[in-house]
């Protein structure tokens, strides 16, 4: 199993980097950028190819909606050049309170234009005169949408690789099953080793019925908090606002894409609560309303002998990725975890 960690905006980047660095050094495997309403990922991306040599790099995630597909396909190309091939493209839908306050975009067919957008980096990737007639994304454009003067080109410079690792960040139904048809990593939100099966397992089988044998086996990309100790139970309560912002405010009532996760694993009526507090202004009383069973599943703190049950529990659920978000307080603590991390997972 590797080991990854999201890098972080709450300190300067240069700050950042050089403690990736050290992390590297102490055996970590992937380093990820995030991309929301704040700093763009890319240029984060390409600053950390510059300063580390053997970790791989990875957007968790980029929205599909915020660059055109030929674009994402030069810039995954690009991050891919400098880092000597030690880049993964990580794409996911975000949500419409983003995509469409952000960005100005319309959040419309995200399933459709995530098959196109992987199809057409692919292509680029592989240096085909590009040629693409889906509905969503028609290259080079019709006559009848704009000058007719548009023609099929390819990508002028040849990549590392033909074909960049990519992952999907889905939830879904629908959206699994298309991750586990087309990327080479899912990565799905709060985890629970227990339940997963359960959760997504038919998307999952179905998805994989029509992989691609050059795909490869699916790899699976988790997000985890991260405290080890005697004294960390605590830590769980650091858990609880994140998860209350997503369950409760990422969308309005009916369209929380994380509600309805919450939900499907068994939690109606705590989602519900959790929501209705969220929305009306009490978020603190959505956290404490968070069921305790969900806080400590979707989380690795506690002692070392029970984050490595928890380590083996992630593993034979088929987990090939951990991505640490530790919670200690230090530069030391956190190269520290990693170190723990690295050990239990090896």
């Amino acid at each position: 199993m590797r080991i990854g960690i999201q890098a972080s905006y709450s300190q300067g980047f240069r700050e950042t980097a050089a403690e990736i660095h050290d992390l590297e050094a102490a055996g970590l495997d992937v380093a990820m950028v995030a991309e929301v309403y704040t700093f763009d990922a890319v240029s984060q991306l390409g600053y950390l190819a510059a300063v580390t040599e053997r970790v791989e790099l990875m957007s968790a995630i980029l929205p599909l909606y915020s660059r055109t597909p030929t674009l994402t396909a030069m810039t995954a190309a690009g991050l891919d050049f400098v880092s000597d091939g030690r880049f993964t493209l990580g794409l996911g839908a975000s949500g419409p309170q983003v995509i469409e306050g952000w960005h100005g975009v319309p959040y419309d067919a995200p399933l459709q234009r995530t098959r196109e957008i992987v199809e057409i980096c692919r292509k680029v990737w592989r240096r085909e005169r590009l040629e693409h007639h889906g509905p969503k994304y028609p290259l080079p454009l019709p006559t009848d949408q704009g000058t007719g003067l548009g023609k099929p080109l390819k990508l002028i410079n040849t990549p590392v690789r033909d074909r960049i690792p990519v992952m999907l960040a889905a939830l879904g139904p629908k959206n699994v099953e298309l991750a586990a048809e087309i990327a080479e990593i899912w990565e799905p939100i709060w985890f629970m080793p227990e339940k997963a099966a359960s959760v997504w397992g038919d998307s999952l089988a179905a998805g994989k019925a029509k992989r691609a044998p050059e795909l490869g086996e699916l790899q699976i990309s988790v997000g985890v908090p991260v405290a080890i100790g005697d004294d960390v139970d605590q830590l769980h309560d650091f858990v609880r606002p994140h998860l209350a912002l997503y369950v409760g405010g990422m969308g309005a009532r009916g369209s929380n894409f994380y509600n309805d996760l919450a939900r499907r694993y068994g939690y109606e009526d705590a989602a519900r609560t959790v929501q209705d507090l969220y929305l009306d202004g009490n978020k603190e009383e959505a956290a404490a309303a968070l069921p305790e069973e969900l806080v400590r599943a979707v989380s690795l703190i506690g002692p070392e002998s029970y984050v490595a049950e928890r380590v083996a529990a992630y593993a034979e659920a088929g987990v090939d990725i951990l991505a640490l978000q530790p919670l200690d307080g230090s530069r030391e603590a956190r190269l520290r975890t990693v170190e723990t991390m690295r050990r239990l997972c090896d």
